[in-house]
């Protein structure tokens, strides 16, 4: 019996040995299986990391090439501004020996701006010297009448005769303008009347007016426009300026002062125009 169990024995052990193969082999199989799959992330990882890198390369070209621009640009900005520099201290230069050529303010005869502001015309210019020593008389509610030097200015208010932010006359500015011209006529018939358009220091509101300059022009155009048609007053008796918010009578810092600046002021001069 004992024979025959151990010729069982051995008989059996090539199976065994045959069946621990065939794990092993399976083992493999799957460790090979499972290093493959590794593999194929491993290149597919290699490709993305490549295409990132050449991707950061080109990036790096770009970035190199702007930084390059850059630089250039500084440089002409440099050389710009040095050049701005020298005029600036060319303008300075000149601008001082102007002031040393200049006589000062109090040496310079008072005609000075008005000849300067006055339009050349055919007309024939006298001078009456006694109006800067009277005051017309008109009463015109809302309006003021001032002497400054030896010209007299009549003030129209803005808010009185034009639509907010506009140089648009309002229906009732011609009673007003009507009343003023009348009594320039009873009292100056034949002296030069200046037409100058004042604004306060807040910015243009209204797109079509680039500035305040360009809105008290204006401004001053549309009176000139109205006596021009409307009163007896000759086209060569009148001229425009626009002074924007160069001239305030009184402070811009409260909303009254603001009011009483924004204005159309009828300067009488002593100059009397008659036709040839």
């Amino acid at each position: 019996m004992r024979f025959v169990a151990r010729m069982r024995l051995w008989w059996m052990l090539p199976l065994v040995a045959a069946f621990g193969c065939a794990q092993k082999s399976q083992m493999f199989q799957s460790q090979v299986a499972t290093l493959q799959q590794q593999q194929i992330a491993l290149a597919q990882r290699n490709t993305e990391l490549q295409s990132r890198a050449s991707s950061l390369d080109k990036d790096n070209q770009e970035l190199q090439t702007l930084l390059s621009q850059s630089q250039q640009q500084s440089n002409l900005f440099q050389d710009q501004l040095t050049a701005l520099r020298d005029q600036l201290s060319g303008a300075t230069s000149q601008l001082a020996k102007l002031k040393q050529q200049t006589p000062p303010p109090e040496e310079r005869k008072p005609e000075a701006f008005t000849a300067s502001v006055r339009p050349q015309t055919t007309a024939k210019i006298t001078t009456n010297s006694s109006l800067r020593n009277q005051l017309p008389a008109i009463n015109v509610p809302g309006v003021q009448v001032r002497a400054d030097g030896d010209v007299v200015r009549i003030e129209l208010p803005s808010s009185k005769i034009f639509a907010p932010g506009t140089a648009r006359l309002q229906p009732e500015a011609g009673a007003m303008l009507d009343t003023v011209a009348a009594d320039i006529l009873r009292l100056y018939p034949d002296q030069l009347v200046g037409i100058e358009g004042h604004t306060d220091n807040d910015p243009a509101s209204s797109g079509r007016w680039a500035s305040n300059h360009q809105l008290s022009v204006g401004e001053a155009m549309a009176v000139y426009d109205y006596l021009s048609v409307r009163s007896r007053l000759k086209a060569n008796q009148m001229f425009v300026v626009g002074h924007g918010p160069n001239h305030p009578v009184v402070s811009n810092g409260t909303a009254a002062g603001k009011d009483r600046n924004r204005r159309v002021e009828l300067v009488i001069y002593p100059e009397r125009v008659t036709p040839k």
